[in-house]
């Protein structure tokens, strides 16, 4: 009887071992024809690139098939617009808002220098006109002591040289300080207007008081 049991648990560790090892080949055999495949459809892709590039230094892309990205077609059209680029502290035009009456100088550059003389271009976005958020500036004591005034549907006009762009008021929004999403990008033509909130604030003020406008026609 205990011969019987010796012989029986040395069957199953054979047939255990023998299982172990027919999965051991498999896994082998299996790694082995996905890498093979995978090599293989690398060199094709590699040599697939090869081709095409070579292909493209030898022949020049045909001006009938070539259709170009929307950032590079909006880049284009901006390059027409403003071909020269405005340097720090110039004046690139006016503000226009009828509803306070009021036409102010806008100038490139936000420093203090642009704003105790008007409006200010923050030069790190977009010119007015061009696609995107073109972001101004000024002071709530100077420039924009009446821009409280100004709300949703009143137009706001920028005259520059490449035109005269209106822009009508979507929305208002009140902000931190330190609120950085304001100047975000857009993916159309955007005039942002900021300035210093509460208005009769006394020093340095806690908040933005913030315009968001669409460009609606162009001159």
């Amino acid at each position: 009887m205990r011969k019987e049991r010796k012989r029986g648990a040395g069957r199953n560790k054979f047939i255990l071992s023998v299982l172990a090892l027919s999965m051991i080949a498999f896994g082998l055999w299996f790694s082995g024809t996905n890498a093979a495949s995978f090599m293989k459809g690398y060199m094709l892709f590699k040599t697939d690139q090869a081709a095409q590039a070579e292909v493209g230094e030898k022949t020049p892309p045909s001006t009938e098939t070539v259709s170009l990205t929307k950032e590079t077609a909006d880049t284009e059209g901006d390059a027409v617009l403003y071909p020269v680029r405005p340097e720090k502290g110039e004046n690139i035009g006016s503000l226009v808002i009828p509803k306070i009456d009021a036409t102010l100088p806008i100038y490139h550059g936000t420093d203090e220098d642009e704003l105790v003389k008007g409006v200010g271009h923050f030069a790190d976005s977009v010119l007015p006109g061009e696609n995107d958020n073109s972001v101004l500036s000024g002071h709530r004591d100077t420039v924009f002591r009446e821009l409280g005034e100004v709300g949703k549907g009143d137009l706001l006009i920028v005259e520059t040289s490449a035109g005269t762009f209106t822009y009508k008021v979507r929305k208002t929004r009140i902000v931190d300080a330190d609120d950085r999403t304001v100047i975000v990008p857009k993916p159309k033509a955007v005039l942002t207007v900021s300035t210093c909130y509460p208005f009769d604030f006394i020093g340095y003020a806690p908040e933005r008081f913030i315009l968001i406008a669409d460009l609606v026609s162009k001159e």
